[in-house]
């Protein structure tokens, strides 16, 4: 049976995007990417597409995380290497500045989850099944929903923790 990557595309695209960009937390980036996985699917034949391509996509999200600290720790060290000046920083308005700051804090909440519970989540928010999201993590079918259930219950616990300690500091 051949796959209609068209047909995936345009079914898969926007769940997929936004998948990625809750991992790269850069909207482009997360499109980029996801182009680079439909580009890597063509020619291929998959049993299940959509499990395939975000797998591969976790895949390159992967990557592009550890080139991101490659490049970060390459920054530091030339940092180091010379003086800074500091820059100006213009007033944010109340709005976006607090629309950033939860931004931060999901993304910081996010991330202090294990791998499993951000991959589990962030599958089930792009709209994989239960078995889709099984195939891709290589958890039991009967155990997605507790661990969906548990990291539902982790971020926002994380997410309260961070909540409580902005609060306290200001």
């Amino acid at each position: 049976m051949s796959v209609d990557w068209s047909e995936v595309y345009r079914t898969t695209y926007r769940d997929l995007v936004r998948f990625l960009h809750r991992k790269v937390w850069d909207a482009e980036r997360a499109r980029d990417l996801a182009q680079e996985t439909f580009v890597r699917a063509l020619g291929q034949q998959p049993d299940n597409p959509r499990a395939w391509l975000f797998t591969v996509a976790a895949n390159l999200a992967r990557d592009e995380a550890r080139a991101v600290v490659r490049r970060r720790k390459h920054l530091a060290l030339l940092r180091t290497e010379r003086e800074a000046e500091p820059a100006a920083v213009a007033p944010a308005a109340d709005d976006a500045l607090e629309r950033s700051e939860r931004i931060e804090a999901v993304r910081r909440s996010l991330d202090a989850l294990s791998e499993r519970d951000r991959d589990v989540l962030l599958l089930w928010d792009a709209g994989l099944s239960y078995a889709e999201i099984a195939e891709q993590t290589g958890l039991a079918l009967g155990a997605i929903g507790t661990t969906l259930a548990r990291a539902r219950r982790r971020l926002v616990e994380a997410y309260a923790t961070l909540e409580e300690k902005h609060v306290a500091r200001g």
